[in-house]
């Protein structure tokens, strides 16, 4: 047996080329890796921030069996290792002298990930985020369904969304590592990428996204509806026409991420019909002098 080795680029297209089949051989739990490396393809690699993308795939005789990407200046995003797989990459990167300033993975890998990132580079890891991975089963309407009806979103809408985007990346404290907000708009507008949920009279009220198609799964992203209008079934009827959309597109896998710290939004898309898939978490790194 030979030994595991990492190859690192900066190069997406050889990235793709060799680990382009492993990401899409589990098109659910690589979700993520796959809609942003398509993103990354389709809109130039400067889309999340002006640094340079880089991307790893381990191979074993000869075969990939895991992988990374990073788009400065967001978290080091990791497919599945073992506590032996993240620590010799925590060695690899700190090695090379890279500052992350977090990682992303499935539960214990991120954990592995972040003990060892600590051990070699001294850095305090602290838990950011706990999400949920979800895929859709049988798609059920909870009811009551609220006054008015889904649209999806135009030209028209375009600084509402922008507005809109801007206040979900700060609630779930990623504003400093979004797209920019007109360009996100534009895109999604672009594709249809967004339905709206608007009262009778014809008011926005929420929101809900489906990723383009990659290895046959849509994600559902984001869901928003701003503070004083929850409570009152707009982020559930919306979901469900987005859903409802992106099977008829032809998706085999719909999918959703919820924060697990939200016991509301967990229950509401079960009722839809959403089945649990795998737990993830986020780390923060920080300076061990610093305040956190």
């Amino acid at each position: 047996m030979t030994a595991d080795a990492w190859h690192l680029t900066e190069d997406l297209d050889q990235f793709l080329t060799r680990a382009g089949e492993f990401l899409r051989s589990r098109p659910a739990l690589h979700t993520v890796p796959l809609t942003v490396t398509g993103a990354l393809r389709g809109r130039g690699l400067h889309l999340y921030g002006e640094g340079t993308p880089v991307f790893g795939a381990l191979e074993r005789d000869g075969a990939v069996r895991a992988a990374f990407f990073r788009t400065p200046p967001g978290r080091l995003m990791l497919t599945a290792l073992s506590t032996g797989e993240a620590t010799a990459l925590a060695a690899q990167l700190a090695a090379r002298g890279d500052e992350l300033p977090g990682v992303m993975s499935e539960r214990d890998t991120a954990s592995a990930f972040a003990e060892a990132w600590a051990r070699r580079t001294g850095s305090a890891p602290e838990l950011h985020a706990r999400q949920r991975l979800y895929r859709l089963g049988e798609l059920t309407i909870p009811g009551p369904v609220p006054p008015g009806r889904p649209r999806v979103a135009t030209a028209k809408d375009r600084e509402q969304l922008m507005c809109w985007y801007v206040e979900f990346a700060k609630a779930i404290g990623e504003s400093g590592t979004s797209q920019d907000p007109g360009e996100w708009a534009d895109f999604r507008i672009a594709y249809g990428g967004i339905t709206l949920w608007e009262t009778p009279d014809g008011t926005p009220v929420s929101m809900a996204g489906l990723t383009t198609k990659v290895a046959g799964q849509i994600r559902v992203a984001p869901v928003y509806t701003p503070a004083d209008l929850r409570g009152r079934g707009y982020a559930g009827a919306v979901t469900v026409e987005v859903s409802r959309m992106a099977r008829a597109a032809g998706a085999q896998e719909v999918l959703l991420f919820t924060d697990l710290a939200n016991p509301t939004s967990n229950a509401l898309y079960q009722r839809i019909g959403y089945r649990p898939v795998a737990d993830f978490a986020g780390y923060d790194f920080h300076p061990a002098s610093a305040p956190r």
